[in-house]
């Protein structure tokens, strides 16, 4: 179990990963949350998870549903990083990479773009 950097600490990294979206991009997010949670129980390697419907694709249905979520996964992400600086580049990056598919840019445009 990956637990050498306290988890406050970790949440603040996600925090200072979400200050790095521009302002204008974020204020268009809309009805989403960030989470953080040790490791997705199906695949515990999984850095992070958007779950919902990509702003590029609601419609006048989509009224009135839960917010979309964006989980992080602090213990996938610490197993594969070795220090504090590490895990601040790899919480960025993930934290883009979901951000991203919130506007609905998909998998492989993100891998094309070095957001993989």
């Amino acid at each position: 179990m990956a637990t050498w950097l306290p988890a406050d600490r970790f949440d603040e990294l996600v925090a200072d990963a979400l200050d790095l979206i521009p302002g204008k991009l974020a204020e268009a997010m809309d009805n989403v949350v960030v989470l953080v949670e040790p490791r997705n129980p199906e695949n515990p390697e999984l850095l992070g998870l958007y779950e919902g419907v990509a702003l590029t694709m609601r419609d006048s249905h989509y009224s009135g549903m839960l917010p979309d979520r964006i989980t992080i996964y602090r213990d996938a992400l610490l197993d594969i990083c070795s220090d504090e600086q590490g895990v601040v580049e790899e919480v960025a990056v993930t934290v883009v990479h979901e951000v991203a598919h919130h506007f609905g840019i998909p998998e492989h445009r993100l891998h094309e773009l070095g957001w993989g």
